[in-house]
């Protein structure tokens, strides 16, 4: 191995504002060093992988070139949609599918675009 992804970064016209979001999202804490106003907020992942939100001057104006892929663990994913539209999130293009498969490509409070699948219990119970 040649290399290892240590943090995906994420511009943000308020890196604490979107961490504090993101928090909720994932249930995982911001770092204890990082405040309101502070430049650039960090969220480390269990795997170690971190989530580094940093603020630019200019607001996001195109569709992103990477996105997130959520997948719920403890909620079904229309539960999760549900749960994200309550914290901020808006549902950007819905490709739920009568079958029950498919997914939502939602926007955060700053316009970056995720996906939130199906759980692995959904995956599970339709193969």
């Amino acid at each position: 191995m040649t290399s290892i992804i240590h943090s995906i970064t994420i511009d943000a016209r308020d890196s604490y504002e979107i961490a504090s979001w993101w928090s909720k999202v994932l249930d995982l804490p911001i770092h204890p060093d990082d405040n309101p106003g502070n430049p650039e907020c960090m969220i480390e992942l269990p795997s170690g992988i971190r989530y580094l939100f940093i603020n630019v001057p200019e607001n996001k104006e195109l569709k992103n070139r990477l996105h997130l892929d959520l997948q719920p663990v403890a909620l079904t994913r229309d539960e999760e949609v549900e749960r994200l539209v309550g914290i901020g999130a808006t549902i950007f293009d819905d490709q739920r599918r009568p079958d029950g498969t498919g997914w939502v490509t939602m926007r955060d409070p700053e316009g970056n675009e995720f996906c939130v699948e199906r759980s692995a219990a959904e995956r599970a119970a339709t193969s």
